[in-house]
């Protein structure tokens, strides 16, 4: 029997997680506002800020600061290494998801699935 797959731990607290999903659906290239993010993801900025500088050590998000008029902005991207990263996190669960989990191939079910 294959041993399940470790998880990637940068990405698999939720908060990192959700960043990495939401800069994923764009297209390579593309850009998203700190307040956007911050928005779509219903964070606070400080909880949003600690979970993109974890990511953003990790190589796997890249920021650029600028100023737009006179106010500050920053933008945020998913690196190509943040890419390949999540793509392989989530090719670890689904293999985990396939598995079944080591319980399945050791506990009997009874009747109506219920352990």
């Amino acid at each position: 029997m294959n041993p399940l797959p470790e998880l990637n731990t940068v990405i698999h607290a939720q908060g990192r997680l959700r960043v990495m999903v939401t800069l994923q659906a764009l297209p390579p290239g593309d850009q998203l506002a700190f307040s956007r993010l911050r928005e779509i993801l219903e964070m606070t900025s400080g909880n949003l800020s600690v979970h993109v500088r974890k990511l953003e050590e990790a190589e796997y998000v890249r920021s650029v600061k600028t100023h737009e008029r006179r106010s500050p902005i920053t933008y945020f991207s998913l690196t190509t290494q943040g890419r390949h990263a999540l793509e392989e996190y989530v090719q670890a669960l689904q293999t985990m998801l396939s598995a079944g989990g080591p319980a399945s191939a050791t506990t009997e079910r009874p009747p109506g699935g219920a352990l």
